[in-house]
Order: C-alpha cells, then structure tokens, then sequence
C-alpha cells in the first residue's frame, strides 16, 4: 500500500512551492497531498482547525513540513492528538526558536516580513512529548536571509541554525547539503524524509545495515 504524505509549506510559500517536493516523494514511491494555509496574515492557531481537518480527511498518513510547515504540523497534532499521523519529518523547522525570526521581529521593518507568524516562529518548543515519531532534516549550505542579520555559530542553512532544529524528543535527526529553500529541491533531503516515514529513522553513513 503507498503510504500518504501531506505537505506542509513554510511562511510566504504557496502550495505550488512543494511541487518539487511532490516529485520527488512521488519517485520514491509515496502519495503526497500538499495542504495550503495562510502563513502571513492569518494567525497560526487559527490556521489549526483547517489544517487538522485536511490531515483528518487523509486518514493514515505521514507529515512533511518544511520550516513553518514543520511547526505547524506539531501544533497540530498537540491540537488534535487523536490525528492519523504515524510520523512527521520537519525539513530545516527552527523548533527551538528562530534567531533570524527574532531579528527581523526587532526591526521595524522586518515585523511585517515574519505578519501574524512571527511569535511562533520565535518560539523555542522544548520538547517533543507526542506519541508521533519526529524526525528533522536539517541544511548546512549557508545561503539565505538570515546570514544577512545574524552570525551563527555553528553550521546554518543560510536562514536556520541546524542547533535550532535539534529538539529533545526527536526520533532522529539529520544534516544534509542543502540551504533552507534549499531543501524542498534537495534530491537527498526528499530520499531522507522517505526513508523515516517508512522506517522511523534516517541514512547516517556508516550505519550497519544501511
């Protein structure tokens, strides 16, 4: 049976944006469903309801969200915990808090970029405690906006530190050669995602049984 994946898109992307995404999943076997929202001027919990409902709708079914898309799949199985889902993979999500989202919120002119999602996307989530298993791809080619506002230490996607995409709670965690924006077109980042959504852990190279 193909397993069903729901996508989930990032702030000020439309559904459109997943449709490389989309491909690739759909050569690796899987059945994906891209699900829009308003990510600017709607605020995230209102947002809920809509997205809980589509996810409902799928029945058994695996989450991908990229950056703000990772976010609000978690918020949505906090809202709605009784949800089909068996597994979520967050591609690049800030889970513990974006730097570049706290930036752009200081400034006059940044507040509108991030509209109704900045407190969100500032916001570090702690800890997983779900019954759903969680896995992050995360990106190490620094290209993006946020290198623009902040210095990172350590390895970024140019937007996200890969430090702020490593909640407690994860089933795994991995890094791949992509930037943020990166990671929707990113052969292995579609290839990682696939591989949790069947097997609930990710390719690390030199693994036994890899």
């Amino acid at each position: 049976m193909t397993a069903r994946v729901a996508l989930l898109h990032g702030i000020w992307n439309a559904r459109a944006w997943l449709a490389p995404l989309a491909r690739r999943l759909r050569a690796e076997g899987l059945l994906p469903t891209v699900i829009g929202y308003d990510s600017v001027l709607r605020d995230p919990v209102a947002n809920l309801p809509a997205i809980v409902a589509q996810l409902r709708a799928l029945g058994e079914v695996a989450v991908v969200g990229h950056s703000l898309g990772g976010i609000m799949a978690l918020e949505a199985l906090r809202a709605a915990p009784d949800l089909a889902v068996h597994r979520v993979v967050c591609l690049g999500s800030p889970l513990r808090g974006s730097r570049t989202a706290q930036r752009l919120a200081a400034a006059a002119w940044g507040a509108p970029v991030l509209g109704r999602s900045a407190a969100i996307l500032q916001r570090d989530l702690a800890r997983w405690e779900g019954r759903v298993e969680v896995g992050v791809v995360a990106g190490n080619i620094p290209h993006g906006l946020g290198r623009l506002l902040c210095r990172f230490d350590g390895d970024c996607d140019g937007t996200v530190a890969v430090e702020e995409t490593r909640l407690p709670g994860l089933a795994d965690h991995c890094v791949v050669a992509a930037s943020h924006s990166g990671l929707v077109f990113s052969r292995a980042a579609a290839a990682q995602a696939a591989r949790f959504i069947r097997e609930g852990r990710f390719l690390h190279p030199g693994a036994v049984g890899a």
